[in-house]
């Protein structure tokens, strides 16, 4: 029993100290060295035999492993926002966003500049310090459009006026027609003359719906060749003065350029460029629309004369007829110009009758 005891005293003393064991087992890593996890395992081995003999209590020498750790090799990470074939979208619409966005700003810019341009130019000439591009004639045309166009309105703001007032003037007379008929059937006294004068009134009503079909021809046409064909010239009126405007403040750019350039200067030779190209650019679109803007005014001109010419004829023969009470005449003269004579107050038969 004393030769046992010794033995593992001696066996204890050969054997590191735990503070050597401790510090080699926690510092390694589980895929270490071959030969010292070997010496651990063995010299723990012994130590575990002998506390199983003399009571020692177990040793610190665990394996150490990193359950957290997976035990097989990671899969490339790819971006959530990568397809498989390796193509960014996210950063492709990202592209997208920033060319829209510089193309927006790009305009922005140009509009800004031009108005800066144009609204100088107007300033300039209002307070005589620039010249003008003046075509005298075409002006002068333009002018006497725009006159024409505020003198047909008048007319027609008067025809209308006529019309509305002779409008009550035929709803009376129809209602006095049938007040004088009520009359000749309640007094036989007098159904003669209330039957005459009901017979006048009525066909004063007749004649004049037919003088208001005329003039409600007569404004209708008045009113499409003011409001609709005249007004389609000026749009092109007024797009050709704003190109106007425009070329005149890209040619004084362009004037106010030309002497401060020195062809060494690099910087200021693009800019000389820049504003060639401009005036150009503007000066070519303003030549289109002066073109356009005559040949308008030309068919404008033979359109309305044309128009102009049937519509008087049309007026002229309608309220002469209708005043010297020449019904026929009346009659003929719509039917001339393709009128329908409908009465306002005419009352739609039955579908029977039809």
């Amino acid at each position: 029993m004393a030769e046992r005891e010794r033995s593992i005293h001696e066996m204890l003393k050969d054997t590191p100290s735990m503070n050597d064991t401790c510090g080699a087992v926690h510092t390694g890593t589980e895929g270490g060295g071959i030969g010292m996890n070997m010496g651990i395992s063995s010299s723990s081995h012994s130590i575990g035999s002998a506390a199983a003999g003399g009571g020692i209590g177990p040793p610190n020498s665990l394996p150490l492993r990193n359950h957290s750790a997976p035990t097989t090799p990671m899969s490339p990470m790819t971006s959530p926002s990568t397809p498989g074939n390796g193509v960014l979208t996210s950063a492709d619409g990202s592209g997208s966003l920033i060319r829209t966005s510089a193309s927006k700003i790009d305009s922005l810019k140009n509009w800004s500049i031009s108005t800066y341009k144009c609204t100088r130019q107007l300033m300039l000439e209002k307070l005589g310090k620039s010249q003008r591009t003046v075509d005298s004639e075409l002006e002068a045309q333009i002018e006497q459009l725009r006159e024409t166009q505020r003198k047909y309105l008048s007319i027609l703001r008067l025809t209308r006026a006529f019309s509305s007032h002779f409008h009550h003037v035929v709803v009376t007379q129809h209602a006095l027609a049938d007040s004088f008929a009520d009359l000749a059937q309640k007094n036989p006294e007098l159904q003669k003359e209330f039957t005459c004068n009901s017979e006048t009134q009525r066909n004063l009503t007749k004649n004049g719906e037919l003088l208001l079909n005329a003039l409600n021809f007569f404004m209708s046409s008045v009113n499409t060749l003011c409001n609709k064909t005249i007004d389609d010239t000026l749009l092109t009126i007024r797009q050709y003065e704003t190109a106007r405007i425009e070329f005149d403040a890209y040619r004084m750019d362009l004037e106010n350029t030309k002497p401060e350039v020195t062809q060494t200067a690099a910087g200021t030779a693009t800019a000389l460029e820049e504003s060639q190209r401009s005036y150009a650019q503007h000066k070519e679109q303003y030549e289109k629309l002066r073109a356009d803007v005559a040949v308008k005014m030309q068919f404008l001109d033979e359109n309305r004369i044309k128009v102009m010419h049937k519509q008087l004829i049309l007026l002229h023969n309608a309220i002469a007829a209708y005043f010297s009470g020449n019904a026929m005449a009346l009659e003929s003269s719509l039917k001339q110009f393709n009128i329908k004579l409908k009465s306002p107050n005419a009352v739609t038969g039955s579908w029977l009758e039809q």
